[in-house]
């Protein structure tokens, strides 16, 4: 089978030198598309950094727990059905392409022992007539192999895309807290570059092992058959190469596995760098984020020259068994030709029949290295799809009853899975329907953590969440994601029409209802002073707008769906006061008929609250009212002169 385009041999240039650029240009692409596709941010949970070598160390303990080599292999094509429809096809196109291959030295062995020197001399119609044969059988042999080429890719190609699917549903549904202990490149570059390492094998090493195997075997036969002790010659200089190439495949392994851990770390450096380019240039910190880069891509780069050393001794060691190959049979031939009555015609095709035999060899050594990066990038994606779905959706699960839902938490407590202790212990509350609770702290007490409990987003380590009297964990999908509602700091935006941001809320909505949310929050004044109203586009992460505009889109997108609870994350960056205003409005409006939990980093919302659960160190220390808080002089009475303070000098500075 000849070669895709891309291996098409440079003059002047050896193969084994062009292949390793070519691959390294190629791996470079891959990266930098998975780095365009990186939409994901680099922090975690709850604001934590995801944890970097300790949660490395448990995908590589994940990956070598998925087995050996074959063991990937035998369940890569168990997962992806649509490689094993039609399989039985292409392999008999497979040994249909090695008769063909086998039959022109058969012929050309006919044509010289019977067309030029046979008992008559020089037979021109025997000579024409297997010619013809000849080209006809490598006309069917290309075509064979066309066939079976375009089945493959696709086969491959509608796998690859359920592979992709598959993975990306699989980290989705992945509980915050489990998703921190990955880096977030490294979950991106699973779905992306380590999905282009299979797909390149499936669309050309699988097809060139199953021809390759094929072919070989038969050349063996065929090469037993016209001489036998040339035949063992030939195996018996080749065979020490299967040995070489066994000892190689396990270093190759490790090394490739390797390599494809570093481009994660590269993939995460780079996303981080490239997400926060505002903070990095404000802060002067440029030099630090440099060397930080650079260092990520120096050890991927040492990752990749180490697999790198393992193709560039295949490439010459198959060349070389080759060659001796070929060596040994003329020797041997020649000086035993006429012992063991072998015409010259059968001297010739045993030559021919030796290039065939060692052809795939060479393209088995670049097949090697090509199935190596698969089997490391499917031990990745595999790694990634073992590891366990802590939310269990119940089929078919409760639905919520209408209106404004009463919130009940009993013992409530949550860890995160890198093992740093509890976050949230002992944690009671009891919030009766249409109530407007604000959770206040210092930083890190946990009231994100229990704001997104209350998602779902996680599953307690223990208690249970009780929502309209239901238990959490008992709702179905789509009654918990349409009755609860969470608003955070600052809403993700698409790249898309503000119109099309906010349909995210009810994916049905029309376009009446998506402005009848805006009029409803009393937002219509802020859609008409957009450039082209709802169809002004958000940018980038809704980077067209300001921290306050997405605040509003993202309020709009709640009201949508109408939700019995909501959940508020409030915005603590700055806004200019017209905003502000309006966002103080939308809030009041949305929260109306509702039960509003809200994380409380202002002075106004605590105030204006029913009730206040006061979070410290993962406990609530009080609850109450505002003034019956202030009033007990405790820690929240502390934070309410913080804010106190903090409120006047802004007021002064102004």
């Amino acid at each position: 089978m000849s070669e895709p385009a891309r291996f098409r041999p440079r003059r002047g240039v050896p193969d084994w030198v062009r292949l390793l650029l070519q691959r390294d240009r190629e791996a470079r692409t891959r990266e930098e598309t998975a780095l365009v596709e990186d939409v994901i941010p680099p922090t975690g949970f709850d604001g934590r950094r995801p944890v970097g070598p300790r949660a490395e160390a448990a995908t590589r303990g994940r990956a070598s727990r998925a087995g050996g080599a074959l063991r990937v292999l035998r369940r890569g094509l168990r997962e992806s059905p649509e490689l094993r429809a039609g399989l039985g096809f292409t392999i008999a196109l497979s040994f249909a392409s090695t008769v063909g291959r086998l039959l022109v030295p058969i012929l050309v062995q006919q044509i010289l022992d019977r067309g030029f020197t046979g008992p008559r001399g020089f037979n021109p119609r025997f000579v024409y007539s297997a010619s013809a044969v000849a080209g006809a059988v490598t006309l069917v042999v290309a075509l064979a192999g066309i066939a079976s080429y375009r089945r493959l890719v696709r086969a491959s190609e509608a796998a690859l895309f359920g592979i992709r699917v598959l993975t990306f549903r699989h980290i989705h549904a992945l509980s915050i807290a489990e998703q921190t202990g990955e880096k977030r490149g490294a979950f991106v570059a699973r779905v992306t570059a380590d999905v282009d390492t299979i797909g390149q094998f499936m669309e050309w090493g699988a097809i060139t092992w199953i021809l390759s195997v094929s072919l070989m075997s038969g050349t063996a036969v065929a090469m037993f058959v016209y001489s036998w002790q040339l035949a063992l010659v030939a195996i018996f200089v080749v065979a020490p190469l299967a040995l070489v190439l066994r000892v190689m495949q396990r270093g190759m392994l490790a090394a490739y596995d390797g390599w494809r851990a570093r481009v994660g770390e590269m993939l995460s450096e780079i996303s981080e760098s490239v997400m926060g380019a505002a903070v990095i240039r404000a802060y002067g910190l440029e030099e630090r984020m440099d060397r930080r880069v650079k260092a990520a891509i120096q050890r991927q780069y040492r990752a990749q020259m180490g697999s790198a050393k393992f193709q560039a001794t295949m490439f010459p060691m198959s060349d070389l068994f080759s060659s001796l190959a070929l060596a040994a049979v003329i020797i041997v031939g020649a000086h035993f030709g006429p012992e063991w009555h072998l015409s010259l015609g059968r001297v010739i095709a045993f030559l021919i029949l030796i290039q065939v035999f060692v052809q795939p060899l060479s393209e088995l050594s670049e097949t090697f290295d090509q199935t190596q990066t698969a089997i490391a990038g499917w031990r990745k994606i595999q790694g990634v799809i073992d590891m366990p779905i802590e939310i269990v959706e119940p089929d078919p699960g409760l639905r919520l009853p209408p209106g404004a839902l009463t919130v009940r938490t009993e013992g409530l407590e949550f860890a995160y899975a890198d093992g740093g202790g509890l976050v949230l212990r002992g944690i009671d509350a009891d919030i009766s329907a249409a109530a407007r609770i604000a959770i206040v702290g210092e930083t890190g007490c946990g009231k994100t953590t229990f704001a997104k409990l209350l998602c779902r987003l996680a599953d307690p380590t223990r208690g249970r969440i009780l929502i309209g009297g239901i238990d959490l964990r008992g709702l179905s999908s789509e009654s918990r994601r349409t009755g609860i509602r969470m608003v955070p700091q600052d809403g993700l935006l698409f790249d898309t029409s503000i119109r099309e941001n906010v349909r995210y809320g009810r994916e049905r909505a029309t376009d009446e209802e998506i402005e009848a949310a805006f009029d409803v929050l009393g937002l219509r004044w802020w859609v008409d002073g957009m450039p082209d109203g709802l169809d002004t586009p958000a940018g980038e992460r809704g980077e067209s707008l300001s921290v306050g505009e997405r605040q509003l889109v993202a309020l709009a997108r709640a009201q949508l769906s109408e939700p019995g609870l909501l959940i508020l994350d409030e915005a603590t960056s700055a806004v200019d006061p017209e905003t502000e205003r309006a966002i103080g409005e939308a809030l009041e409006r949305l929260s109306q008929g509702r039960t509003t939990v809200t994380i409380a980093h202002r002075l106004s919302t605590a105030e204006a609250a029913d009730f206040v659960l006061v979070f410290d160190r993962g406990r609530i220390v009080e609850r109450g009212a505002h003034g019956e808080l202030v009033a007990r002089g405790g820690v929240y009475a502390s934070l309410y002169r913080s804010w106190l303070g903090n409120t006047r000098a802004a007021e002064g500075a102004r």
